[in-house]
């Protein structure tokens, strides 16, 4: 009985530290989020600073050289993308009158087929221009993450530099490193892996929608390339959420002929990059359900906004690795994973037993 208490209190007094450090987290976004992006950044480009210096080339030159691409990149990409923007916020509301207009025509025939709508409360619930908002406010706060781009170049020079001695500081710092490096070192790998894919993938996807808006002809084509480069890496909804806006602009200025011709192309460019190019590189993923990684969206979203969208997946792999480390635990990691990942928890399982 004394052992179910101690138990029971042992539960509420964990969930109670979580609830602080979450709370802690929330209010500390500002400071949280920039340096995510940082470390997940520095992940990212850690493979070609590796194959640079494959072919001797000085750690130091080749940081030089990704920062310079990113700088380079970003300049590039801010100027086109501020530009297209701000010309889409400026005609913000002739689209979504036009919309308004197109929903009423839609109404209209159907109520031709004796399908009645009041068209007045229908477009109180159901508003058409929410989804262009939706997107601007999405790059708008992204935007504002990015005021902070001098120091997040600063933390990514910085843990580039730092990146050899990190593992070997953490191997230091670990009581038990032979058992618990192992799981580090797999998690490392494998965020780096799937983010260095994920990041190629993605840019794939906005280069393919980019060209086939540009020769669909539909207006800022190229604001809505970096917003499917950018929500390719929201996984099972991002792909959607990125297409809406453009359709619904292409049914606008275009008629409905190019607005399906636009939402064929997301679906084609998303079901090859990732049904075909992204499986065949990065094998079974990081092991996380489905219901799993669309729950961690939600989550992260609302913890940390934008950004804990974009890397919920990363951020959520880290919790599973951190329950695995303790036979505690090791059950709700267990919880977490997908069905590709049953001989690793068989595996996982005869490790504890033989402990």
């Amino acid at each position: 009985m004394q052992s179910k208490s101690q138990t029971s209190i042992k539960a509420l007094l964990v969930l109670a530290s979580l609830v602080v450090i979450l709370a802690g987290v929330k209010a500390a976004t500002a400071i949280v989020v920039p340096f995510l992006l940082s470390v997940f950044i520095a992940m990212a480009c850690s493979p070609i600073i590796t194959w640079a210096n494959q072919y001797k080339l000085p750690r130091a030159v080749a940081v030089i050289i990704v920062i310079l691409l990113i700088v380079s990149l970003g300049l590039v990409l801010a100027g086109l993308v501020g530009q297209s923007m701000n010309e889409f916020s400026q005609n913000m509301p002739k689209y979504r009158e036009q919309l308004v207009q197109e929903f009423a025509w839609v109404i209209g025939q159907l109520d031709s087929f004796n399908i009645s709508i009041d068209k007045q409360q229908l477009l109180s619930y159901l508003d058409p221009g929410a989804a262009m908002n939706m997107a601007s406010n999405l790059l708008s706060s992204l935007g504002g993450v990015l005021t902070n781009f001098l120091l997040i170049l600063l933390i990514v020079v910085f843990m580039l530099f730092e990146a050899e001695s990190i593992p070997k500081k953490i191997h230091i710092a670990l009581d038990d490193p032979n058992m618990k490096m192992q799981q580090i070192d797999k998690f490392l790998v494998s965020v780096k892996n799937y983010l260095a894919i994920k990041t190629l993938v993605s840019l794939g996807t906005g280069l393919v929608i980019g060209i086939w808006l540009y020769v669909l002809g539909v207006d800022h084509f190229l604001l809505w390339a970096v917003l499917a480069f950018l929500l390719n890496y929201i996984p099972n909804i991002g792909s959607i959420i990125a297409a809406v806006p453009a359709v619904l602009l292409a049914f606008v200025q275009l008629g409905a002929a190019s607005a399906g011709l636009a939402a064929l192309g997301f679906v084609v460019s998303n079901m090859v990059m990732g049904n075909v190019v992204e499986p065949r590189y990065m094998g079974r993923g990081l092991g996380l359900s489905t219901l799993v990684v669309f729950l961690s969206l939600i989550f992260w979203g609302w913890l940390l906004g934008t950004v804990g969208m974009l890397l919920s997946v990363p951020l959520t792999m880290i919790v599973k690795i951190g329950l695995e480390s303790s036979p505690d635990t090791r059950w709700v990691a267990q919880l977490l994973a997908g069905e590709d990942n049953e001989l690793d928890a068989k595996k996982e399982q005869e490790i504890a037993a033989g402990e």
